[in-house]
């Protein structure tokens, strides 16, 4: 097989991989709002479904990271794909909402091991600015899937009811398994003489103690806030627009769209104008896409668009911030990239949780105060990266 052509291949299966857990977590958003009724179960009760699958989904991440580094990033890969095939089995054969609960933790805690091992074998297989656009491809992805998710979820719902979709993630995890074992590089580190978990608390540890790590972190955690302030205020913002439940994804689509045509700028311009270029022009639109929501709000322009409209240019930021974001995490320590891309995992859904929580602790008359929190969390992201640029070797840790 020529060379390019192995070469795209490899990188649609990482990109395949590394979906997969939104998907699984996405596809049945439509079926929630009538688990109630068919399970005679309170929304709290069905809320657990949601939140039981995130907080697998993050958690596993910490021990697929180190466990990738020091037993093959395949191996590890096969077994969570496994997990969460046998977790959408039983999703589907669920009768009681507590047992469907307890089917998505397991779906989840397998599906977070492709967020993990394919941002680690991004970083195995690929190198500088090339590492870089691979990243800018994971992030185009990335923005197509929760929609893309919502939208086939609902339509399956519709015509072959709610177990429909876990029979479809199955499917999915099982054709994910073949393609990573027929597909994907088969690494086999050294055997290491420490205990598992002591060689996983010590790459923590390791981790911990590089400043490079933590501020990159810190930036792709912020960002994630940023958007999931976003997620829990619009919906609020718009229907005091007079913007009805029909109508309120055109707009919530505004960062998403945008983000995939980020993605896609910096997978042209990374390597002629440098990552730290990018980032900063990524911030210069955030922060400029933010002031504009919040003088506008201020203003008193109460429509949607001027809600949206200034997002677009958040998106188009976030698109540019987080290739280069993801790189530099897996860069700093190259041996520990799994460990690395298991943090920052799990940071992102940490912290973007929190920023979910935050926007709803203040009232929504108006855009004003959604674009405040916003613009606190996209602060918080500014402060990290002009400290991390003031490191000497910020950049080069990132392009080794």
């Amino acid at each position: 097989m020529p060379a390019d052509t192995a070469r795209g291949l490899l990188v649609a299966n990482l990109l395949a991989q590394l979906a997969f857990g939104l998907l699984a977590m996405m596809v049945c958003i439509p079926s929630m709002q009538q688990w109630g009724a068919t399970f005679g179960a309170s929304q709290a009760a069905v809320q657990l479904t949601f939140s039981g699958f995130v907080v697998a989904f993050g958690g596993m991440q910490l021990l697929y990271g180190p466990l990738s580094d020091r037993l093959g990033r395949k191996r590890v890969l096969l077994a969570g794909l496994a997990l969460a095939a046998a977790g959408s089995v039983a999703a589907a054969l669920a009768d009681n909402v507590l047992a469907l609960a307890a089917a998505r933790v397991v779906q989840g805690a397998g599906a977070g091991a492709g967020m993990v091992i394919g941002r680690a074998l991004v970083q195995d297989h690929f190198h500088g600015a090339e590492r870089t656009r691979v990243m800018a491809y994971v992030g185009m992805v990335m923005g197509l899937c929760p929609p893309a998710a919502t939208i086939v979820g609902g339509q399956i719902h519709v015509r072959w009811g709610w177990q429909a979709n876990f029979v479809l993630i199955a499917w999915l995890a099982a054709l994910l398994w073949l393609a990573a074992w027929r597909g994907l590089p088969d690494s086999r580190p050294a055997a290491a003489p420490s205990h598992w978990l002591r060689a996983m608390a010590g790459a923590y540890v390791r981790l911990a103690r590089e400043p490079a790590f933590v501020l990159y972190v810190l930036v792709l955690a912020s960002t994630t806030a940023t958007f999931y302030a976003f997620l829990g205020g619009a919906p609020i913002v718009l229907g005091g627009y007079g913007i009805g439940p029909d109508g309120i994804g055109f707009y919530v689509m505004a960062i998403p769209l945008s983000y995939i045509a980020g993605n896609y700028l910096t997978s042209r311009i990374a390597h002629r104008a440098g990552e730290r270029t990018v980032m900063r022009l990524g911030q210069a639109l955030t922060i400029g896409g933010l002031l504009l929501v919040l003088v506008l709000a201020l203003a008193g322009l109460r429509t949607p668009l001027a809600l949206a409209l200034p997002l677009v240019l958040v998106g188009v930021g976030h698109g540019l911030l987080m290739p280069p974001s993801l790189a530099g995490t897996v860069g700093v320590v190259p041996a520990l990239a799994g460990s690395a891309a298991a943090v920052a995992g799990l940071a992102q859904q940490l912290v973007g949780a929190l920023g979910g929580y935050v926007v709803g602790l203040v009232p929504h008359d108006g855009a004003a105060n959604l674009g405040a929190v916003m613009l606190a969390f996209a602060a918080c992201g500014l402060v990290a990266q002009w400290l991390l640029h003031r490191r000497p070797a910020a950049g080069a840790a990132s392009a080794r």
